[in-house]
């Protein structure tokens, strides 16, 4: 038995948590710089979308595909070249002089972004102490949210006031993802160190990957993250826009309304899936889609008032993103078949990216421009308040209600 090596698990979470949260930054960067975009490149609400939408997609069709391919030639690689990767093609879209342009750079970071995610969730899990893993990987993912809707907004517009152009913003975005990128590959290890023994290939079961649809929640989970992601989705890549061309917030002001998706989904990403421990993931479930959607509602009727939009977003994201992880993290664990774990959140996450995060933004982007920017709101909220009915669908699965189901840990999950 080797022990376990709490020095490099630190490192490795703290490198692979920034490096998630660069992911987001550099994904959502676009979002708050886009009025800006639109008036030099002469682009229109629906473009916005797509460029949303076709990240998402190529984000989620990659997040399936790549994970394999990093069991075979390990995580380190992966997680360095597709680092460099989306920090350098996240500057290149400051040299952008187009729709085409963009709509391609956007497309291939999708790509690296998307390969990253496993690779990063994988190696997280393998340098941590098993009683620490879902602390671990909770941090990590809520870095997304924190950097990439929370701190984006801000350092753009406030970026703005110190360079010439917006496109020197995304020039300077590369910067930080280089390093993190060099830290990885100087300290990053393909096989950690660790204190427990994986099991042996020979005593391996086998499994079959349609077996994962055995479950019922795991279609019904699908189903909800399209809702969710619908949701948090297209509200985080309008918002920005709307505050500036409805309300007429300078950027100073926007930036810090938007923030408040970041900030909102850093705490929704621990809280709601710590509180479904308590009282259930079917309850954690519909209650969020619920408040969500009331407090969009809200939003949508309320006027230029800064702090009131924004403790409105904050709790929109807190429940919307802390969704996303509910439904792809404990949720999509405990309907997995044994064996296919991984597979079953990397269905679950990447088809609600593709469709939820991709189809979704671009028919609000087709709604924008067509009936007005206001209008995408309706259509956000449809998706929170269908949620609500999905999830009602759901089968309970957390512990401390299995008694309640009469399913002991040790017996097959219940496959309704």
């Amino acid at each position: 038995m080797v022990k376990h090596d709490s020095a490099y698990e630190f490192k490795t979470v703290l490198l692979l948590a920034v490096g998630f949260g660069l992911v987001g930054l550099d994904r959502w960067m676009v979002a708050p710089l886009f009025p800006y975009m639109m008036r030099d490149l002469g682009l229109n609400f629906q473009q916005l979308g797509n460029l949303i939408g076709v990240l998402a997609v190529a984000w989620g069709a990659w997040a399936i595909a790549s994970g394999p391919i990093s069991d075979r030639i390990g995580r380190k690689k992966i997680l360095v070249w597709t680092m460099i990767a989306f920090s350098l093609l996240s500057s290149l879209s400051g040299l952008a002089t187009g729709f085409a342009s963009l709509m391609l750079i956007r497309g291939i970071m999708g790509v690296a972004e998307g390969a990253f995610t496993p690779a990063s969730v994988a190696a997280t899990t393998e340098a941590s102490l098993p009683g620490r893993r879902g602390f671990n990987l909770g941090f990590q993912m809520s870095m997304f949210s924190l950097l990439g809707l929370g701190v984006a907004p801000i350092l753009a517009t406030q970026l703005l006031r110190v360079v010439p152009s917006w496109h020197w913003v995304f020039l300077i975005s590369a910067v930080p993802g280089l390093i993190v990128a060099a830290l990885c590959a100087k300290t990053l290890r393909d096989r950690p160190q660790t204190s427990f023994v994986a099991p042996s290939p020979h005593n391996r079961v086998k499994v079959r990957w349609g077996s994962i649809f055995a479950n019922r929640n795991v279609a019904v989970a699908i189903a909800a993250m399209l809702c969710a992601m619908a949701g948090i989705f297209v509200i985080g890549a309008m918002v920005p826009t709307y505050l500036m061309a409805v309300l007429h917030f300078d950027a100073q002001s926007m930036g810090f309304v938007a923030s408040a998706l970041g900030f909102g989904g850093f705490i929704g990403s621990f809280g709601l899936s710590g509180i479904s421990d308590y009282i259930g993931r079917k309850a954690a479930a519909i209650g969020a889609f619920a408040v969500a959607a009331v407090l969009l509602f809200a939003f949508s009727r309320t006027g230029a008032n800064p702090m009131a939009l924004f403790a409105l977003l904050f709790g929109i994201s807190m429940c919307s993103i802390g969704l996303l992880s509910l439904l792809s993290g404990p949720i999509a664990a405990e309907a997995a078949p044994a064996g296919l774990v991984a597979s079953t959140i990397g269905l679950i996450s990447g088809i609600g990216e593709m469709f939820g995060g991709g189809v979704a933004p671009a028919i609000a982007g087709y709604i924008a421009q067509n009936f007005g920017l206001p209008r995408v709101f309706d259509f956000a909220l449809a998706g929170l308040v269908i949620g609500v009915f999905v999830a009602s669908a759901l089968i309970e699965t957390a512990p401390r209600h299995k008694g309640t189901l009469a399913v002991s840990s040790d017996e097959p999950r219940q496959a309704a």
